[in-house]
Formats: structure tokens, C-alpha cells, sequence
């Protein structure tokens, strides 16, 4: 599956329109209803109205009625891993299936770097759950 969501979250990122940044970035996750979702990064001019490939894809499998993920990938263009900015980390919290869901992103020469979400977000702002569950 990991292979699987890295080459969709790819094929994503070839949709990206990034014509400020030139960095385009593709996310897939794999929703808990076994469907896999993907986005892109999305630019604007005004640069906080941007939304980055990892909320496309996340809002994508809200908006088809899925709540949960069990797994996401996120591949961009750099030389280093790839991984979430705070903001789309937080979101993720929100939405992951456990704090042991896998994170995966990519690196350069293929290297896939495979996190938690507990630890790409060890202290995320959580109203739903007590922090003491999140931290065990």
C-alpha cells in the first residue's frame, strides 16, 4: 500500500498548479472506507490563501463522506523528505485514524521516510481526545 499511495500522491502532484513557488507537491491518503483520495497544492497570489497538496486530499475524502485515513503519502520536487508543514500536520490530527497512523514521504533517489503522526506532530491541539491517550 505504501508504493501504492506514494505513486498516486505522484500522479497528483503532475496537477499541482504552484506557478509562484515552482514547487509542486501531490498527497494521497488511504481513507478508512478503502478508497484513496488524493490533492495538490493549490496557489494564489495572496500566498495565505494557498492550500497545500495534504488538505486537498484530505478535504477530498471528507467532502465524499469519509472521516478517517489510515495511512497518507506526500511526495514533492526537493532534494529533502517531504513532509507536512504544521498546518496541514494539525489537520491531520483531526482526521488520522490513530496516532499510529503512517505518514510517508519522500526523498531523493526514492527513498520513501515512513513516520507516525505522533511523531510528525508530538503535541497537536486536541479537543477530542485527552493528551494524556495521545503521549502513552
Amino acid at each position: 500500500m505504501k508504493r501504492e499511495l506514494i505513486n498516486r500522491a505522484i500522479e497528483a502532484r503532475e496537477k499541482a498548479y504552484a506557478p509562484y513557488s515552482h514547487f509542486k507537491v501531490g498527497a494521497a491518503v488511504l481513507g478508512e472506507d478503502g478508497n484513496i483520495y488524493t490533492g495538490c497544492n493549490i496557489e494564489n497570489a495572496s500566498y495565505g490563501m494557498t492550500v497545500c497538496a495534504e488538505r486537498v486530499a484530505i478535504f477530498n475524502m471528507v467532502s465524499s463522506g469519509c472521516r478517517k485515513f489510515k495511512a497518507l503519502a506526500v511526495v514533492g520536487g526537493g532534494k529533502e523528505d517531504s513532509a507536512p508543514c504544521l498546518a496541514c500536520r494539525q489537520v491531520m490530527t483531526e482526521f488520522c485514524e490513530s496516532f499510529d497512523t503512517p505518514v510517508y514521504c519522500n526523498g531523493p533517489e526514492d527513498v520513501i521516510f515512513e513516520h507516525t503522526m505522533r511523531e510528525i506532530c508530538p503535541y497537536p491541539f486536541v479537543s477530542f481526545i485527552p493528551n494524556e491517550d495521545y503521549n502513552d
